[in-house]
């Protein structure tokens, strides 16, 4: 906070980058307050009482990422915008809304179609998410100058992260102290007022001019990102990361809710740890990005996120709570570092005319990979239900750990770290003043 502090403290007027900063930083707080109460345990919990399957959260984990596709045709249209801003306000206004209007589903439905229409209503709010997002993407690489972009970042997640804790904590103790429906009726009602004020924060963001590409066809456009080498190894082995990680990690909940049999209160603190330990970690990863490239962070972030899936063997030798707690603490930990340094990949690593396209092909097939992740371990999930509870429990979990140590370890390895070239190009020079 100090930093962001400094960034900000002359006198005289504030100039329009300034100000999209600290427009970005507070936008962030009601964005993550209502995307968590939608979303995480909240989201199992709530699918849960709609009465969906194993296999059907899992298909509902994974639509996030696979509509991510769209953003290559999302990308091309892009560039008939010269100012893509209210675009991305009503796109924005869309997901926000139509996904806090599933709250509205146990009383506008019948019962048995209560999880077919989450389903549709969760992918059309990310369809509208998947245009939001590459607009917001490209303006923030616009908005941040290179050399305070790994810390603002860093301060800024560290912010979100610590209200959204905050949002974990209450959520769960509603749901706790109201159980059933009237919990979520409760938590629906204030996600709708978060979502208000997240759209009228979009719409105070700069409209800035868009980068137009070189090309003007479709397929030169998409064929840019796929010669450049170095770009699409890192991505194919990002992808294949997130399938295997994407089998596991987003059953946390579910694992807790379903199998261990813990409540939400509890599962919400656990969480809570795990989102702490992620904003305690986010200054960290944005400081040594200063000093450090994206790709070589990128790598760093790989065996913490695999020894989360390792740690829950621990429930079997010790108390449950320890364990889940060390994996959770761990696992905020590595994504925490893991997204803020794909994120940065995507907007430094990349050329600013280009970039929307590279922002969508990186998206689209990281996105297919994600997307299969979580419907291969609903369906893994399933298969072992006649298997003993510890296979379920930490087995399966524990398994994946070592494969996503050995995916590091080697093909990680070999396309993330270049020798040599591990210190960022800014060095010492990093300035904490945007020019």
């Amino acid at each position: 906070m100090v930093i962001l502090t400094s960034m900000f403290r002359q006198r005289r007027k504030f100039s329009e980058s300034r100000k999209a900063l600290w427009i970005s930083t507070i936008e962030g707080i009601p964005a993550v307050i209502s995307l968590t109460l939608l979303g995480g345990p909240f989201l199992t919990g709530y699918l849960l009482y709609l009465g969906a399957t194993s296999s059907q959260i899992g298909f509902v984990l994974a639509i996030t990422t696979f509509v991510n596709i769209a953003q290559l045709g999302i990308a091309f249209l892009l560039q008939k915008l010269t100012y893509p801003k209210w675009t991305m306000v009503g796109l924005v206004a869309v997901h926000r809304l139509l996904w806090g209007a599933t709250g509205l589903i146990p009383f506008l439905f019948d019962k048995d179609v209560w999880v077919i229409s989450y389903i549709v209503m969760y992918t059309v709010a990310f369809l509208a998410n998947a245009g939001a997002g590459i607009i917001w993407t490209n303006m923030m690489g616009d908005i941040v100058p290179a050399p305070v972009r790994g810390r603002y970042f860093g301060i800024r997640n560290t912010i979100v992260s610590a209200v959204g804790s905050l949002a974990l904590f209450i959520g769960g103790q509603i749901l706790n102290a109201y159980p059933g429906g009237t919990g979520f009726h409760i938590l629906f009602i204030v996600i709708f007022v978060f979502n208000v004020w997240d759209i009228v924060m979009f719409m105070i963001y700069p409209n800035l001019p868009l980068s137009k590409s070189n090309e003007t066809q479709l397929g030169p456009m998409i064929r840019k990102p796929l010669r450049d080498k170095q770009f699409i190894r890192a991505v194919m082995f990002l992808a294949a990361w997130l399938f295997v990680q994407n089998m596991i990690l987003p059953f946390y909940s579910y694992m807790m809710l379903e199998l261990l049999h813990l409540p939400y209160n509890m599962v919400s603190i656990i969480t809570v740890v795990q989102t702490l330990m992620s904003m305690a970690s986010l200054y960290v990863w944005g400081n040594l990005n200063a000093k450090y490239n994206n790709k070589f962070l990128l790598l760093c972030t790989l065996p913490v996120i695999a020894l989360s899936c390792l740690s829950w063997s621990l429930i079997a030798v010790m108390p449950t709570l320890v364990g889940l707690f060390v994996a959770h603490a761990l696992v905020g930990i590595g994504t925490g570092g893991f997204n803020q340094m794909a994120f940065n990949f995507i907007i430094g690593d990349t050329p600013k005319s280009e970039r929307p396209m590279f922002i969508a092909m990186y998206s689209a097939i990281t996105g297919f990979a994600a997307f299969l992740g979580p419907i291969t371990g609903g369906l893994v999930f399933e298969w072992l239900t006649p298997a003993p509870s510890w296979v379920q429990t930490w087995g399966v979990t524990g398994l994946l750990g070592v494969c996503l140590f050995i995916l590091g370890g080697t093909w990680g390895r070999k396309v993330l770290l270049t020798e040599g070239k591990h210190v960022n190009s800014l060095g010492q020079k990093t300035t904490l003043h945007a020019k």
